[in-house]
């Protein structure tokens, strides 16, 4: 692996309802959630890039949740990989209204804490902001509302798909923003154009039907609860730094 992050967080971590379990090679440095019931199975993209880690000499403490039914026929969630520390604490919780495990709109979010950093690092994956059912406003009062006792304990960080575009005001990005988080992009001393999304992908295709719309959007995000001094902001698996794997580019951070 070319770049060696300290944390990697991931959305949309997908395994077949239907897959065998997962054997105890997968299951290297994984420690698993106390309230999570759902077994993790063999085709988990987490256990299987946890896997791939460890088969190349890159030891991994790894976690993985799952949020909901995705396409009927996944178990959807999240995941946390922390390369040079363990795992000593999670944390899960619903930020959205629905906490229906058949619903597509359900929402979690994963947060985990090394054993040796007072830091907290959560995945997440919000709500449309004109969703009528799930807004993203209501998501995030739950979210920012639900660390507030936390941000004495230490630096909170919030990595994931917040689909809010950066550009766009008065809506989802303002509304963190105002709430005393610091986007990392914006801290950065280097950085490039920090697209993270080109073209309209799926969950996007309502949203936005005017062909004259921006090729590309800032949606994926690293929040810090504190303005501390970021070296370098770079998106990655965007063709440009490394190959295109997802609809989603990934974000890295240098502190």
């Amino acid at each position: 692996m070319k770049e060696r992050p300290d944390i990697v967080a991931m959305q949309e971590v997908n395994q077949s309802i239907s897959a065998p379990l997962a054997g105890k090679p997968l299951l290297c440095g994984y420690v698993p959630y106390k309230e999570n019931d759902v077994p993790v199975r063999e085709d988990n993209h987490a256990a299987q890039a946890a896997f791939r880690f460890h088969f190349a000499g890159l030891h991994c403490s790894w976690t993985w949740i799952p949020a909901k039914i995705g396409y009927g026929k996944y178990d959807e969630g999240m995941a946390i990989f922390c390369f040079n520390d363990k795992i000593a604490d999670i944390d899960s919780f619903y930020i959205s209204k629905c906490h229906d495990y058949e619903n597509w709109k359900t929402r979690k979010v994963l947060g985990v804490r090394t054993a040796h950093n007072n830091s907290w690092y959560y995945t997440v994956h919000m709500g449309w902001w004109q969703d009528a059912e799930e807004p993203f406003l209501s998501q995030w009062e739950q979210f920012d509302s639900s660390l507030y006792n936390k941000r004495d304990e230490g630096t909170l960080w919030l990595m994931g798909d917040f689909n809010s575009p950066a550009e766009v005001r008065g809506q989802g990005y303002d509304c963190i923003s105002h709430s005393y988080w610091y986007d990392t992009y914006l801290l950065a001393d280097e950085k490039d154009d920090g697209i993270t999304v080109e073209g309209v992908i799926d969950g996007w295709r309502e949203l936005i039907k005017d062909p004259s719309s921006p090729k590309g959007m800032r949606i994926d995000h690293i929040w810090c609860s504190k303005p501390l001094q970021v070296r370098s902001s770079k998106v990655m698996f965007n063709q440009v730094n490394g190959p295109v794997i997802s609809d989603h580019f990934g974000v890295m951070i240098e502190l």
